[in-house]
C-alpha cells in the first residue's frame, strides 16, 4: 500500500502536469450524499481520483485525537475509535458520510447542540491547492482563513488530503428517554433547558406534527437491559412516537438513521422484510446516481436542512405550516463554536442567537404548483435563516453573495485555485448542480 505522503505526490503530480482548463472534479470511493442531481455538469468533469485517500493514519487515545484521511467513512471510523473507548465528538447519522464530506458539507448530528459541528472539532487540515502546493492549515498559523473556510464551501478552495480532530470518551451503550410535547413553545422551553444544563450526552427530536413533537434525549452508559437496531424492521423516527425509552449500542445509536432519517426507503412492512437489509442510504443513492439518467427530476423529493436562529423558530415554523404543511421534520439544536468566517458579516446582524435549530426537511413530493426551494431560500432569508446547499439551490449570484462571505472566500481562491479549476462556490452549488 502507498503510505500518505506517496498518495498526496501522486495527486501533486497529476494537478501540475495537468494543462486543460476544463473544470476538474474528484473520484471519490464513497458515495456523494448530496440530494441527487441528475443533471449536474459534474457527471460529466474530468476526475482526479483520490479514491485512495481512505486510511485512518493514527489514534492517540491519551491525546484523544485522530488523524485520518477525507475519504474514511464514519462506519469505519467509530468501529475503530471504540476500541480504544472513544468516538468523535460528532458523528453524522450516515454510515457512509465520510469526514472529508462532514466538513465540506457542514455535517452535524445529536451532540451538536453543545460543540458545533464535527469541523468544529477539528485540529488540522492537509489541503492541498490546485496548483499543487500542500498546506497546512490550523486555527491559528498563516493559513488560519484557509482553515476555516473549507468548511462548507464544498471543495472549491481545494482537496484536503489529510484532518486531524478531537475524540470524546464513550461507554458501550447509549440510553435515550423520549420527552414528549404538544406545542411549540413548551418544545422549545425543554430544549433550551437542556442547553443550558448541558445535563446530557446528545440531543435532538422528531416534530411528527405541530401537536406531536418529540425531544430524544440520551446519555452514554456502561450497561443496558436490551439493545435495539434500526437497520431492518424497526424504524428509528416512528419508534419515537410510541416508545418512553430506549437503549441501543453507541455505534447503532449513532447510525439509527442509516435507512433515512423521516424518509425511510423502502417504507411498506413487506418491503421492509424482503429489502430492509439491503437498502440502506448508500444503496439507495448508488442505485439514484447509476440510473439518474432514467429517473424524472420531479421524482426526487425535496431535501433541505435549514438553519434558524433559536428566536426566529416561532415565526419560521408559523409560516412553514401554512406554506408548505409537511411533516416530519427531524430537529437538531445546533451551537456555532464562533461566528463562521464563510457567512457574511452584515446577514447576521442583529441576530445574536447563540443556539441554531437545524429543521431538516427530508422526503417532501414536489408539486408542480409551488417550487419549495424557492419558497423556502425567500423565507429563510426573510427571517435570517440559512440552509446548507446539499440541495437544489436557486439563489441569484447577488443574493447568494449576501449570506455567504464574499470577501473571504475570494480571498481564499486566489490562494488555493485562481484559475477556478473546481468552480467556485455559487457556479458549484447553484449553476453547474442544476445543469447550467
Amino acid at each position: 500500500m502507498p503510505t500518505h505522503d506517496q498518495k498526496t505526490a501522486r495527486i501533486v503530480q497529476e494537478l501540475r502536469a495537468r494543462r486543460s482548463t476544463a473544470p476538474l472534479s474528484l473520484k471519490k470511493r464513497a458515495v456523494s450524499h448530496e440530494v441527487p442531481k441528475p443533471d449536474d455538469k459534474r457527471h460529466q468533469d474530468e476526475k482526479l481520483d483520490i479514491s485512495d485517500l481512505n486510511e485512518i493514519l493514527e489514534i492517540d487515545p491519551v491525546a484523544r485525537t485522530c488523524v485520518a484521511e477525507p475519504g474514511v467513512t464514519f462506519v469505519d471510523l467509530v468501529a475503530a475509535t471504540l476500541r480504544h473507548g472513544l468516538v468523535p465528538y460528532v458523528v453524522p447519522e450516515l454510515k457512509t458520510i465520510t469526514i472529508g464530506g462532514a466538513v465540506a458539507g457542514c455535517s452535524i448530528e445529536s451532540m451538536s447542540y453543545k460543540i458545533g459541528g464535527f469541523h468544529d472539532n477539528c485540529l488540522e487540515y492537509e489541503v492541498i491547492t490546485a496548483q499543487g502546493d500542500i498546506l497546512l492549515c490550523t486555527p491559528d498559523n498563516e493559513n488560519r482563513l484557509i482553515f476555516q473556510m473549507v468548511h462548507g464551501t464544498f471543495g472549491t478552495l481545494g482537496i484536503i488530503a489529510r484532518l486531524k480532530f478531537r475524540l470524546c470518551p464513550a461507554k458501550p451503550y447509549v440510553h435515550v428517554t423520549y420527552e414528549k410535547y404538544g406545542d411549540l413553545e413548551a418544545y422549545k422551553a425543554a430544549i433550551w433547558r437542556h442547553y443550558q444544563a448541558r445535563d446530557v450526552d446528545f440531543m435532538d427530536g422528531i416534530i411528527h406534527s405541530p401537536q406531536e413533537l418529540v425531544l430524544s434525549v440520551a446519555n452514554f452508559c456502561d450497561r443496558a437491559p436490551y439493545a435495539h437496531r434500526y437497520d431492518w424492521m424497526r424504524v428509528y423516527y416512528l419508534s419515537t412516537k410510541t416508545r418512553e425509552e430506549d437503549y441501543l449500542r453507541t455505534a447503532d445509536y449513532f447510525f439509527r438513521y442509516d435507512k433515512g432519517v423521516t424518509n425511510v426507503t423502502p417504507r411498506s412492512f413487506f418491503g421492509r422484510l424482503f429489502f430492509g437489509k439491503l437498502l440502506d442510504s448508500d444503496a439507495i443513492l448508488r442505485l439514484v446516481t447509476r440510473f439518474r439518467r432514467f429517473i424524472p427530476a420531479k421524482m426526487i423529493p425535496v431535501t433541505v436542512d435549514t438553519f434558524i436562529p433559536f428566536s426566529r423558530v416561532t415565526p419560521f415554523l408559523d409560516w412553514y405550516r401554512r406554506e408548505v404543511g409537511f411533516f416530519p421534520l427531524w430537529c437538531v439544536p445546533y451551537k456555532p463554536s464562533h461566528r463562521y468566517e464563510w457567512i457574511d458579516d452584515a446577514y447576521l446582524k442583529g441576530a445574536d442567537d447563540e443556539l441554531f435549530l437545524d429543521l431538516a426537511i427530508y422526503g417532501l413530493p414536489k408539486n408542480p404548483d409551488k417550487d419549495y426551494y424557492r419558497l423556502l431560500e425567500d423565507e429563510l432569508t426573510a427571517v435570517g435563516a440559512i440552509k446548507t446547499l446539499i440541495s437544489t439551490n436557486y439563489y441569484s449570484e447577488a443574493d447568494f453573495w449576501k449570506i455567504w462571505n464574499r470577501k473571504n472566500y475570494e480571498s481564499v481562491k486566489r490562494r488555493t485555485d485562481p484559475d477556478n479549476l473546481f468552480r467556485d462556490l455559487y457556479s458549484k452549488m447553484c449553476r453547474a448542480a442544476r445543469g447550467l
